[in-house]
């Protein structure tokens, strides 16, 4: 039963989205669109097919700021989430601000940032970082909060050191929470990227949309946003890959 509700859970999703292309191309052709107003997904695929050489070029500079970007994000994010669980008067004073720096649009700053470092690779790692950060630190954080004191309160007894404790009980148990926050921000690291390369930059993905955009070639850039998704749930799937291999207990189903 349980392996027919796996089938049913992405068989369904899957019909669903079939069924929409499905309808969008029909619409499109009936209603004879414009390419340059709105691409069916037939014209899309072919573009998609026809520049991929191309659009391989921009993804791998998009990935290599996304995945550099992620990978500074999970450093800072596991640095200070540590920090601020192990004292509390640096945890009162950071968490108000982690907060409220989610109330700034990031595309109100990235523009500084381009200012400030050029059109290279460094503004856009700073932009995604700044969007990775966030959910990895905050759901790290409330793991680390969340353990059982009694668990804490055992090693003490034992007299084991800070670092100990932390690398053999609090970790383990924050784990899942931290892997919920990776898989936020993995997804929207690829989108962090992009919304950098917008701004300014000479290569990536970001930077093709732009350029076909002011080309009113609507079929490139609805070809890149493809490409987009495929990079993000690429990143998503991996993250949740680890996390099996990491905490494989956690994905354990329920005995009933």
């Amino acid at each position: 039963m349980r392996k027919s509700a796996n089938t049913a859970n992405l068989i369904v999703p899957l019909a669903f989205i079939a069924l929409v292309l499905f309808i969008w191309e029909g619409l499109v052709r009936w209603r004879e669109v414009p390419e340059y107003i709105l691409p069916g997904p037939w014209q899309i695929t072919r573009t998609l097919v026809d520049t991929s050489l191309l659009m391989m070029d921009h993804a791998r500079a998009t990935m290599i700021e996304s995945l550099g970007g992620f990978a500074l994000a999970i450093g800072l994010a596991l640095v200070i989430a540590f920090v601020m669980n192990e004292m509390p008067l640096v945890r009162q004073a950071l968490y108000p601000i982690i907060i409220t720096s989610q109330t700034v649009p990031i595309v109100s700053v990235a523009p500084l940032f381009i200012i400030w470092f050029g059109y290279g690779v460094l503004p856009k790692i700073i932009v995604v970082v700044l969007v990775c950060f966030f959910p990895i630190v905050i759901s790290l954080l409330n793991g680390l909060v969340s353990v059982d004191p009694d668990y804490l309160q055992l090693f003490r007894s034992m007299r084991a050191s800070r670092w100990d404790t932390f690398r053999m009980v609090t970790l383990p148990l924050a784990l899942p929470s931290f892997f919920a926050g990776l898989k936020i921000s993995a997804a929207y690291s690829v989108m962090g990227a992009v919304i950098g390369e917008w701004l300014g930059a000479k290569q990536g993905l970001g930077y093709y949309m732009t350029i076909a955009q002011h080309s009113f070639q609507v079929d490139r850039v609805f070809a890149a946003i493809v490409v987009v998704t495929l990079l993000s749930m690429a990143l998503f799937l991996l993250v949740g890959l680890l996390e099996r291999m990491a905490i494989p207990w956690n994905s354990l189903p329920e005995q009933k």
